[in-house]
């Protein structure tokens, strides 16, 4: 899967069975930086990437493993990377984690996995790097589905947001423990959802967040791009959860004022997570989305 001239190179594949008769292909590309990137793959098709959100113990496969199936049974190549700093891949400490550090290796590691056209799923910092990277490749990008997309408002303004202050916590330190990582986790969803939140998901993101530095938090750094949301002429759906006490439903506002082909829809009693507690809904809608050419 690898193909220079990009400037990364790939590590050994791993090939393991899952349910059903679908196939897991593991990759991990090395980008610029030395950096390794790495890629989960299921099915054939045309590519839809699903880019993960931030937060402690954050991967691809934890943040859409309730969505990945129903796209590869629509037909969809299914990838799941994670983004420098989480999951598999590396985490760099002493480097500020920009927005364009993150889209940049991931541009990169897509680029050295053979993915030469993908429609673009986002959730949360997700959904400002499928921003930033519809606006830096344009022609790279098919379509985009964004849930609660972030980088539309001042880094600060997010600092202030209800759920940011519920998320500090003794992460990155000795105290951090597995009832902290559940708690982490049941601030992303609506009160209501909570109780579904299970121990294996709780105990996967506790794996992760173990290896992170403290610094993917702290040092993050994004722009606000909502200023150039007009630029973005790719068919857009935007999802989004009417109690997210992270990116307020009210920034869905801006995708309809300034973007030139976009539908929104909002979810009542939804928190920051509309693909895990509305999956039913958010697959089913955001397929027929795609097969609506």
């Amino acid at each position: 899967m690898c193909s220079p001239p990009w400037p990364a190179t790939c590590l050994p594949s791993i090939i393991s069975s899952r349910s059903g008769d679908d196939i897991v292909i593991e990759t991990t590309h090395r980008v610029a930086g030395g950096y390794d990137i790495h890629i989960k793959e299921i099915g054939t098709g045309p590519a839809i990437i699903f880019i993960h959100g931030s937060g402690p113990g954050a991967s691809g496969i934890s943040n859409f493993r309730a969505n990945a199936d129903a796209f590869v049974a629509a037909g969809y190549r299914v990838i799941l990377p994670d983004m420098i700093g989480y999951g598999a891949s590396s985490k760099p400490e002493g480097v500020d984690y920009t927005l364009a550090l993150f889209a940049g290796t991931l541009r990169a590691a897509l680029a050295a996995h053979g993915v030469e056209r993908a429609t673009l799923v986002g959730n949360s910092l997700g959904g400002g790097v499928a921003l930033q990277i519809a606006l830096d490749d344009p022609g790279f990008v098919d379509r985009l589905i964004l849930m609660a997309p972030g980088c539309v408002a001042p880094f600060d303004a997010y600092a202030t947001m209800p759920g940011i202050a519920k998320m500090r916590s003794g992460f990155g330190g000795p105290d951090f423990d597995l009832a902290e990582q559940k708690r982490l986790v049941s601030n992303l969803v609506h009160p209501d959802f909570a109780s579904r939140i299970s121990d294996a998901l709780v105990a996967e993101r506790f794996a992760v967040a173990r290896t992170q530095p403290k610094d993917v938090l702290t040092r993050m750094r994004t722009p606000d791009l909502s200023p150039r949301l007009g630029e973005v002429s790719h068919p857009m759906l935007v999802l989004w959860g009417l109690n997210d006490e992270f990116c307020p439903e009210a920034h869905s506002r801006l995708f309809l004022e300034r973007c030139p082909d976009v539908r929104t829809i909002s979810f009542a009693r939804t928190g920051h997570w509309v693909q895990v507690e509305r999956a039913e809904e958010f697959n089913r809608y955001s397929i027929a989305f795609l097969g609506n050419v």
